[in-house]
């Protein structure tokens, strides 16, 4: 029998629909049931690609004596952390708070109103048990005791990553950014790339920013390390050199064996990623993963509207990384006597170099190429063949029963991957990425925005309708600048700037000098959070502040640029101390010790010649142009000769109109300024 997840449209929610446990989706029906029956509320979180979500539905929610007691004394209810992250926000930092750890599933007890008071992550049945049994007794016999640590836990929840506000200090210094870079660098891996652990995460945001501070600073060693991570990713089993994509993460220190899930966010960012790591070091291999990955993400990941799915699972047929892994007989049956080469290249064994025997998880030494260079192949003609026998393999694979396709389409996600489709558009000119980019853009404002101009989380279904939270908007606006950059159609500038001044309205609190993460038309929920520090994904906050001094720099409006910095303040003197969960926050600081480049181009020829601007890696600009006066550092520049203007700290170069000349202003700082 079905119980009350029958009508969600989540693939997470639907998975547990007939489970025996009475579920309820997040709702006022199941709080008013709690209330009235004065029963505690089990709040399960979880995510349709979670491997140990499903090792604890079936130990758990599908077994009936679980089920019973769960049934008998609690009203549960079953949240996708993907599709209300704003409770999963909540829930997490009070089982952080009570056990200084996180992850997913994600479980608290609460009181009937949905104040925890006890929480954790998976559960083995009988603990599962025991621990209801325990919460119920007290429930019934101490009640008191509940109220008074939900009272103290609660007041926890809401005061977590407050900030103090600060004055903004008149600079930032260089000394400021190597106080945050010198202990990442001490806990950098030199032996197998990324940082001296494991499970290890790609992260895509720490190395953005370690390689625009190794290049702006000219740290070779950063800039050294860097690379060395990005190629020890691209060669490892974390990414899937059949199909393309990246894993959410390796369970080992070398990068070998992925938790086999991919994220659409993961790989949105890791796109942008490698290209801008191709613009300042060009690597084939990066172009590779590029051109593989979006390929992926069009062929599997891409709805005929043009929005993008959230993520694929880890397992097929109940077991994880079965569709990905290969025995060395099937690649000799697949590849016939090209098998040999590839069997090295891709370090394949009989043995296998996984748990199971003879299983084998793809993956390439870091110099493999070096193979196409012994068999004498050249860099084109290696290309080709690499690309036909993993055509080959793709074809075999695509027989498997696939991994489960989580379809939301989540605002936030979809953007995010749109920049990843123009960054690698203005890196590689391939027009397709622009169109995609397009396309998607278009699907989030014809369809994912409501007439008044309110931002949703994932389409509008018949049972709920999600209103955007601030990282929907934040990377939205993020993939409206990028397009226009990419076009300098000033349409999208119009839609960012219309979105910006929604956040300012509904979302800023002036007296924390800080972004609340929903809206103050957003349902309420115990309490209403800030989104401060830098995860695998940037924090809401540290994006809109990007966006903001975009934005204010573009149209030239003050406020936008002051907020910008006064929330930056606010949270400098916490950067020192983790640098890595305020990476994006540092991107930031960067563009404040080593400026920013306005970069116009104007006339006839600007789109070709901002396409030339494009390949000389420069990562502290924004860039402009066009042939109409939409923009105030625009007005009086426009004629019918091609011109570039190089503008920074409100003092503007003198035109010039080509490419040469344009790297001398930038790169030769002695040229005269005027």
């Amino acid at each position: 029998m079905s119980n009350n997840l029958q009508n969600e449209t989540s693939p997470y929610l639907k998975q547990h629909q007939n489970n025996p446990v009475n579920w309820y989706p997040w709702g006022e029906e199941a709080f008013t049931e709690a209330k009235a029956a004065n029963k505690l509320v089990i709040v399960s979180i979880g995510y349709s690609a979670c491997h140990w979500c499903h090792v604890m539905e079936r130990e758990s929610f599908e077994n009936a004596g679980v089920a019973a007691v769960m049934n008998a004394d609690f009203v549960s209810i079953k949240v996708d952390r993907e599709e209300r992250p704003d409770i999963d926000q909540i829930y997490m930092t009070a089982v952080q708070l009570m056990t200084n750890s996180g992850g997913w599933p994600l479980h608290c007890i609460c009181l009937p109103d949905g104040r925890p008071i006890y929480g954790g992550t998976y559960f083995r049945p009988d603990d599962w048990k025991n621990v209801l049994g325990q919460l119920q007794q007290m429930w019934m016999n101490e009640p008191n005791v509940a109220f008074d640590y939900a009272d103290r836990l609660t007041q926890g929840i809401r005061t977590s990553e407050q900030l103090n506000i600060r004055r903004a200090p008149e600079s930032y210094s260089i000394t400021d950014l190597n106080e945050i870079v010198n202990p990442w660098r001490a806990m950098f891996d030199k032996r197998e790339g990324g940082l001296q652990r494991a499970p290890k995460f790609p992260m895509p945001n720490n190395w953005l920013f370690l390689l625009r501070y190794g290049y702006l600073s000219n740290d070779k060693e950063i800039l050294a390390h860097t690379h060395f991570t990005l190629r020890s990713m691209a060669s490892g089993g974390i990414y899937d050199h059949v199909g393309g994509g990246f894993a959410r993460y390796a369970i080992d220190s070398h990068w070998h064996v992925p938790h086999f899930e991919k994220m659409l966010y993961d790989n949105a960012q890791l796109v942008s990623l490698f290209a801008e790591a191709y613009a300042q070091q060009p690597d084939p291999l990066y172009k590779r993963v590029v051109e593989e990955t979006l390929a992926w993400v069009s062929r599997e990941m891409t709805a005929d509207t043009g929005g993008f799915y959230a993520a694929l699972d880890a397992d097929s047929e109940g077991v994880e990384g079965k569709f990905y892994t290969f025995n060395k007989k099937e690649i000799e049956e697949v590849l016939g006597e090209d098998a040999a080469l590839f069997v090295e290249y891709f370090s394949i064994t009989p043995e296998g170099n996984w748990e199971d025997e003879g299983i084998n998880v793809l993956k390439t030494a870091i110099d493999a190429d070096r193979l196409a260079v012994d068999a004498g192949y050249s860099s084109e003609e290696w290309a080709i063949y690499l690309g036909q026998i993993k055509a080959k393999l793709l074809a075999y694979r695509s027989k498997r029963v696939r991994p489960g396709l989580d379809d939301k389409i989540l605002t936030s996600w979809n953007a995010l991957m749109i920049k990843g489709f123009v960054d690698a558009y203005r890196v590689f000119n391939e027009e397709r990425y622009l169109q995609t980019a397009i396309k998607n853009a278009n699907y989030i404002l014809n369809t994912l925005q409501t007439d008044e101009g309110v931002l949703l989380h994932q389409p509008a279904s018949a049972t709920k309708k999600i209103e955007g939270f601030l990282d929907d908007y934040a990377f939205t606006i993020d993939a409206l600048i990028a397009l226009y950059e990419a076009t300098f159609d000033i349409t999208w500038l119009d839609h960012a700037k219309k979105l910006v001044n929604y956040v300012l309205t509904h979302f800023y609190d002036s007296s924390a000098a800080a972004f609340y993460y929903t809206s103050d038309v957003a349902e309420v929920l115990i309490a209403r959070k800030f989104e401060i520090m830098d995860n695998v994904i940037p924090a809401s906050n540290s994006v809109i502040i990007h966006q903001l001094n975009k934005l204010g720099l573009l149209f030239d409006i003050p406020r936008y640029k002051m907020i910008s910095a006064q929330v930056l303040a606010n949270v400098f003197p916490q950067i020192k101390r983790y640098g890595s969960a305020y990476s994006n926050w540092s991107i930031r600081l960067l563009e404040e010790v080593y400026g920013v480049y306005e970069i116009a181009v104007t006339g006839p020829e600007c789109v070709p010649l901002r396409k030339q601007i494009d390949q000389r890696y420069l990562p502290n600009k924004i860039i402009l142009g066009g042939n109409e006066e939409g923009l105030p550092l625009l007005i009086g520049r426009i004629n019918e000769h091609t011109k570039v203007f190089v503008c920074k700290n409100n003092t503007c170069s003198l035109p010039v109109d080509n490419l040469r000349d344009f790297e001398k202003l930038i790169f030769e700082p002695e040229i005269e300024k005027g």
